[in-house]
């Protein structure tokens, strides 16, 4: 199974903001679309949703930015990315162009049964789990690395 690239840019913007701090430099849509390779507005879009969900605070003004919320750091991954695919079908049997063997082929069912064993699975880590360890470092070397460009880019 193959996730959108809106899920993708959902996961990489929390696991950034999972490794922020108060000492952080304010974290913004911006800063992050940097940091994870992606375009701003595709950024602003999955934030929008992970806020929505209650797993991202955005705070407006001088002082403001993007922060984790403590339901964002417990978050099971696997309902994340229900939440973030919109729990959609891996395969549409019908639509526009109907499969022939909707009604006797069994492929629809084992695809689904894979499907949730796919979250089932993903179910078992939390955020938190996932930004632990050695893959904590590497987003703190981003972050640090890439704020500074940031930070540069926008005094000159």
């Amino acid at each position: 199974m193959q996730l959108s690239r809106f899920t993708d840019i959902g996961l990489r913007a929390i696991m950034r903001l999972a490794v922020s701090d108060e000492a952080d430099d304010r974290v913004t849509t911006r800063l992050i679309a940097r940091q994870v390779d992606a375009s701003e507005h595709h950024v602003a879009k999955a934030v929008s949703r992970l806020i929505e969900l209650g797993l991202v605070q955005a705070q407006r003004g001088r002082t403001g930015g993007l922060f984790i919320t403590e339901a964002g750091r417990a978050v099971s991954i696997g309902w994340l990315i229900r939440e973030l695919e919109d729990d959609r079908e891996v395969v549409v049997c019908e639509g526009e162009h109907p499969c022939p063997l909707v009604g006797g082929c069994r492929l629809r069912r084992a695809l689904a049964d894979a499907k949730e064993a796919f979250y089932r699975e993903l179910d078992r880590y939390t955020l938190d789990e996932l930004v632990s360890g050695p893959t904590s470092g590497l987003l703190r070397l981003l972050a640090t690395s890439a704020a500074g460009e940031y930070a540069k880019k926008e005094m000159s």
